[in-house]
């Protein structure tokens, strides 16, 4: 199963304190890297999440976002904090007996002052768990969307290994003719400059150049190479498989470039270039890959 590196994710939750909102972005990388983004109240969360993010993802880099914002407070909320008031009000009395025409403050007053008046903080706790919750379902949505940015980088893929099984078929049912073809061309130019051959030394020269041009390895390799990709694509399992078809992607870079180091023909030359071009197309797609 191919799972996509960039992907995005956003998952919110509304409760009586207020919203808790998710947001995680993921683009590719080497290896998996989280970043952590938390309100002050919330900064014992941050090893819970990379943690959680590694049980769900192999590789990317994943920039994981939370936001809290909590209800407004209404009046009904406000509460008095009673033994700040009575301590206040001793005081009063007991400045009043060294002030006696002093005037006395109101209940108003006593309420402006700092501490009396409270309003109850939301249950961090419960936001907490709440936002742990929420982290597994914006982690559910975030994988579903890289398995479906998968599922198109591998038809794409899949495309282009139509072509290049087709450009190495081309290269096979060409290489008997490269030969033939050479040794017509040579037997031509010495026959237009009137030089007599010896058939033997002719013999031996194209047994040498024979050798020299000999690609049935790095065809069979490329081949071989070929039919992994394409099992790899075709895997159901839940593996990744980037850095596996990255490197499958070098071999085949390397096979195509021999094909056109050996090569004496124009149309296998061609034929590898194309090859070039669409192994380099595919790499690109590997690059984002898990």
């Amino acid at each position: 199963m191919i799972h996509s590196m960039t992907a995005f994710a956003r998952q919110d939750r509304k409760e009586s304190y207020g919203t808790l909102v998710w947001e995680l972005r993921s683009v590719n990388h080497r290896y998996l890297e989280t970043f952590v983004r938390l309100p002050e109240d919330f900064r014992h969360l941050e090893g819970i999440v990379r943690e959680t993010v590694a049980t769900r993802l192999n590789r990317g880099k994943v920039e994981c976002l939370l936001s809290v914002k909590v209800a407004s407070d209404s009046a009904a909320n406000l509460g008095v904090n009673f033994d700040v008031a009575k301590k206040i009000a001793q005081l009063i009395g007991e400045l009043g007996e060294l002030l006696p025409g002093a005037a006395r403050p109101s209940p108003l007053d006593i309420l402006k002052w700092p501490g009396v008046l409270e309003t109850p903080g939301p249950d961090v706790e419960r936001m907490t768990q709440d936002a742990q919750g929420l982290l597994k379902h914006a982690l559910d949505d975030l994988v579903a969307t890289r398995a479906r940015e998968g599922d198109k980088l591998r038809e794409a893929m899949r495309e282009r290994l139509v072509i290049m099984e087709g450009l190495a078929k081309q290269v096979r049912e060409r290489l008997p003719l490269m030969l033939e073809a050479v040794r017509t061309r040579m037997l031509k130019r010495f026959d237009d400059l009137n030089v007599n051959l010896d058939e033997t030394r002719v013999e031996q020269e194209m047994v040498m150049l024979a050798q020299r041009t000999d690609v049935e390895e790095e065809l069979k390799r490329l081949e071989t190479h070929l039919q992994e990709v394409a099992r790899i694509l075709t895997n159901k399992d839940r593996v990744p498989i980037g850095r596996r078809l990255d490197f499958l992607m070098q071999e085949l870079n390397r096979e195509a470039n021999t094909l056109c180091s050996k090569s004496l023909d124009v149309e296998i030359t061609r034929a590898g270039i194309e090859l070039k071009v669409s192994i380099e197309q595919v790499r690109e797609q590997v690059q984002n890959i898990e």
